[in-house]
């Protein structure tokens, strides 16, 4: 997955954005005003952080040497994916549209409905 297709991945669920709060090289993908996605998109190897259920991410990190704790996140709630080609796209697009459910899901109702009004 190169960092075009993963931002254009990111930018594709309904009411998402991209910020850029901690400098330009890195992206901050959020909806509702809450990120989803972390990537420094110039990086190599290419990373990204996402938002994970904790017992997937648990059992994701027992898997995959490429699946790790989130970086300067919370580390029950997030994961670290690195894009080696070690994982299946398929994967990756799963883990994504996961965290952006899971942020999507705890916004409040009224921001919650706003979004998914807003979906294909």
């Amino acid at each position: 997955m190169t960092a075009e297709s993963l931002r254009r991945l990111c930018l594709a669920r309904p009411s998402a954005v991209e910020e850029f709060p901690f400098g330009p090289e890195t992206s901050v993908f959020k909806v509702g005003g809450k990120m989803f996605a972390l990537t420094a998109l110039d990086a190599w190897p290419l990373r990204v952080s996402l938002k994970c259920e904790p017992c997937l991410a648990e059992a994701l990190r027992a898997e995959h040497t490429a699946v790790r704790p989130g970086y300067h996140l919370n580390k029950r709630h997030w994961i670290t994916v690195t894009l080696d080609d070690s994982l299946s796209d398929e994967l990756v697009i799963g883990l994504i549209e996961d965290s952006y459910e899971l942020v999507v899901n705890g916004l409040p109702k009224r921001e919650r409905e706003l979004v998914r009004s807003q979906a294909p």
